[in-house]
């Protein structure tokens, strides 16, 4: 899935898939050590939603609001809408519903690159002035947003030549709502050879799945 740049709505697949690739990469990273962290990074999920922050050009946040509805923030290093001459209104023909107190708050401190929402089905964002080069949505995203992108952040994580379900049986469960605790039990060692925790992944699974 090509995403433009700037990005469009249409780029982005239905807010429920989006959540399910993410939420699985959040899952397979879970564990007791990023959870205790202040600052986590790569994907992790929490209360608020789903998060993704790479430590360096890249932070991103998508939480559920209920009925249908989704929000997604944050920003990479190659948008430009905060630096446009003429300043854009992020917000601008945003719902009453999205968390206007939190992007604000983002805004003031000049931390948000872009803002996409969805609700019935479809997404939409604020409209932008056509000499905009980039809002950052593909370098930030299209790792969630092409599938095809996002095995290559489960690498370390699931062993391909193992006797247990591979990356592309993980996604084609998670994206069919069928997810469960003993598919992530039957997961063989780590390539990476760090340990994997269970309990933390079961959480995680928790809270995406609710």
């Amino acid at each position: 899935m090509t995403i433009n740049r700037p990005g469009l709505p249409g780029d982005l697949p239905p807010a429920e898939l989006l959540w399910a690739r993410w939420a699985l990469v959040a899952v397979l990273q879970a564990s007791e050590a990023q959870e205790s962290e202040r600052y986590p990074t790569g994907a992790w999920i929490d209360d608020e939603g789903l998060h993704f922050d790479d430590c360096g050009c890249t932070w991103w946040t998508f939480p559920r609001l209920g009925e249908g509805r989704y929000v997604l923030y944050g920003e990479d290093e190659s948008s430009g809408v905060k630096w446009h001459d003429m300043p854009i209104d992020m917000l601008a023909g945003g719902p009453d519903w999205l968390p206007y107190d939190e992007l604000r708050d983002r805004l003031k401190g000049n931390e948000l690159g872009c803002v996409y929402w969805y609700e019935n089905g479809a997404w939409a964002r604020a409209p932008y002035p056509e000499d905009l080069d980039d809002d950052g949505l593909d370098c930030g995203l299209s790792r969630f947003v092409n599938r095809a992108k996002t095995p290559y952040l489960l690498m370390d994580i699931v062993d391909e030549a193992g006797d247990g379900p591979t990356v592309d049986d993980l996604l084609d469960a998670v994206e069919a709502g069928t997810l469960t605790p003993k598919l992530l039990e039957s997961l063989g060692e780590r390539p990476d050879g760090e340990p994997r925790d269970l309990p933390a992944m079961l959480r995680a699974l928790a809270r995406a799945s609710a």
